[in-house]
């Protein structure tokens, strides 16, 4: 298993119940696909843009850190593209390999 960091944009009109939901959202499939989550949170909330994404000229940042296999990590962007509460999403590895 390999340590990721993902950095999901969220929708600026979420109130909490909406982005605790989105939060679960964003936990099932890492745990769904033996993975294991470490940290989970709003890292941001309402921050500005520097140019629209979807409309929107702010959004709530929210990171995830997690352990999973690499070749689940498809998988979780499929997943993750399927909200339409997230904007964008980043993930990325925190291994040098």
């Amino acid at each position: 298993m390999r340590n990721y960091e993902a950095m999901f944009i969220l929708k600026p009109d979420l109130k909490e119940e909406g982005i605790a939901s989105v939060a679960k959202h964003i936990a099932e499939p890492i745990v769904k696909n033996q993975g294991t989550v470490s940290v989970s949170e709003v890292w941001s909330p309402k921050r500005r843009f520097c140019f629209p994404i979807k409309k929107y000229k702010e959004g709530i940042y929210y990171r995830v850190n997690f352990a999973i296999q690499p070749k689940a990590i498809e998988t979780l962007k499929q997943a993750y593209h399927l909200n339409e509460d997230i904007l964008r999403l980043l993930i990325f590895n925190l291994e040098n390999n």
